[in-house]
């Protein structure tokens, strides 16, 4: 039987291994920590970047260290991509600095962020297959990109300063007049400023999962589809991931 996406906890299990050099996005024993099957392997790193920058917050998720035991630590966080840091890119954010997961920080450890797509449950009723054989069970479809790399620390308010402008361009952007820092009082600022640290995730690797139903027939694909569509947003935005994946089997005619 099929399950639905990983939770936080199984997804970062893999983060109790001590990290090993990497040469590339995709190398190393580590290469699948997250199992995907072939038929639901992003692959391609240009529509990783891409889900990664219209994604909201990730799961951040690293090992902090007390008294010589490793403890798995989480705060949702909303982070930048930046692919000009780095070998690889890095994501950049921040952490309130009462927050512990920065203070005891393992830097021997790969830290992990979790960025998630829609998700929805599939009813075995929605397959056209059920109604021929009756040979179907319940699943979950989901799309996911997990990022990996090493945690740094940033404790400087220029280079806060600077990721806090950024973060608000990105995300008041959309807005007509769009909020930005400079219309709060400086000091208020400094002040904000200074109740926070910066963080990067230098990448060493990426893994994308998108399981929209792509080992099932394409009737089946279409019973989901027309299944989802009358439900909640969610609902309807697996439905569309799931139209845009099955796109390449179809047809010209069916298209």
């Amino acid at each position: 039987m099929d399950y639905p996406p990983e939770s936080l906890t199984a997804a970062a299990a893999g983060l109790l291994q001590r990290a090993r050099p990497q040469h590339g996005v995709h190398t190393g024993r580590y290469d699948r920590a997250v199992y995907r099957p072939p038929f639901s392997d992003m692959g391609d790193l240009a529509e990783m970047h891409d889900f990664v920058r219209t994604a909201g917050p990730a799961h951040l998720v690293s090992v902090n260290v007390s008294d010589g035991i490793d403890t798995l630590v989480s705060s949702i966080v909303p982070l930048l991509l930046d692919t000009d840091l780095g070998e690889h890119g890095s994501l950049v954010g921040h952490l309130a600095r009462p927050n512990p997961q920065w203070r005891a920080l393992s830097t021997d450890i790969e830290a992990l962020a979790i960025f998630t797509g829609a998700d929805a449950y599939v009813s075995p009723s929605f397959y056209a297959t059920k109604r021929e054989t009756g040979k179907v069970v319940p699943t979950w479809n989901y799309s996911v990109v997990h990022v990996y790399g090493r945690l740094v620390v940033h404790d400087d308010s220029s280079w806060v300063g600077d990721l806090v402008s950024r973060l608000t361009e990105r995300h008041e952007s959309p807005r007509d007049p769009p909020w930005a820092v400079t219309d709060a009082p400086p000091e208020y600022i400094e002040s904000m400023l200074r109740g926070i640290v910066g963080i990067e995730l230098a990448i060493t690797r990426i893994e994308g999962k998108r399981k929209l139903s792509q080992n099932r027939s394409i009737a089946d694909v279409d019973g989901v589809i027309a299944g989802l569509g009358g439900g909640t947003a969610a609902m309807v935005a697996v439905a569309d991931d799931m139209r845009a994946a099955a796109q390449p089997r179809r047809s010209p005619s069916s298209s």
